[in-house]
């Protein structure tokens, strides 16, 4: 681990309890020694598959950082006595360009569709004026020739970036991360999902109102209703949350009678 920081379990998933300062404090810390590391942006729904997928599971609890993406794992998280701050992936892609700039930290775009990677290069460029990109690829939307993955791999490894974003959506970009990450040159690869479109304006992202008050669920529902069996899913992180809870309080009571 490169960074020391609170971390706290909800239902044995890992959550770092810090701020994008104390993120991107880490990330420096571990550059200037030479380690690497990778970040995981874990929201209700990667909570849902983790309790399901042990190899997800340990993805998540085995990242330097585990940044809480959405209100319903901090709501959970409230409700078993956990303080679990939100670190939304798009704003910390956001907030980790714009500190990089004076650092010099060099970004690589790995993920969208064809042209997404340009496009949010380009607007993350317009917006945070120095930022570096040191390189783009968009993969096809098929498993990659063991030639094509060795290729892709030497490209990014000879290209040099500080940073390795990722954004394949949930579950395959955590898989290929860790199936990758010990071939791979950088010091930082984070998986940041729909962040690529979000950011680079594909797709509208909820407007900050929203955000803020934990209902960017439900504009995205209403605007991309592909998202109701994943919103199933995050939700259904709360029933054993409760069970927790119950079992909790109930032992409590017996402990105190």
């Amino acid at each position: 681990m490169i960074s020391k920081h609170e971390t706290v379990r909800l239902l044995g998933v890992k959550f770092s309890c810090c701020s994008f300062e104390d993120v991107f404090t880490g990330m420096e810390s571990g550059m200037k020694i030479g380690e690497s590391g990778y970040i995981s942006i874990t929201n209700s729904e990667s909570v849902y598959h983790a309790l399901r997928i042990s190899a997800h599971r340990q993805y998540i609890n085995n990242a330097d950082f585990s940044c809480c993406d959405g209100i319903a794992a901090a709501l959970a998280g409230k409700m078993l006595g956990l303080r679990i701050p939100r670190l939304h992936g798009p704003d910390l892609m956001l907030n980790c360009c714009k500190y990089g700039v004076s650092k010099g930290w060099r970004h690589y775009f790995y993920g969208g569709k064809n042209g997404v990677p340009q496009l949010l290069s380009k607007k993350l460029t317009e917006k945070f004026p120095g930022m570096e990109t040191a390189g783009l690829y968009s993969p096809p939307f098929r498993l990659l020739t063991t030639a094509e993955d060795e290729a892709v791999i030497s490209r990014i490894n000879e290209a040099k970036p500080d940073i390795l974003w990722v954004g394949l959506g949930l579950l395959k970009q955590e898989k290929w991360i860790a199936d990758h990450q010990n071939n791979i040159d950088v010091p930082w690869i984070i998986g940041v999902g729909a962040a690529f479109d979000f950011l680079s304006d594909t797709i509208k992202r909820a407007p900050k109102v929203f955000r803020d008050i934990g209902l960017e669920w439900l504009y995205r529902l209403v605007f991309e209703p592909r998202m109701f069996v994943r919103n199933i899913y995050s939700l259904s992180i709360f029933l054993p949350a409760l069970k927790v809870f119950l079992r909790e309080k109930i032992m409590g009571r017996k402990r105190t009678n």
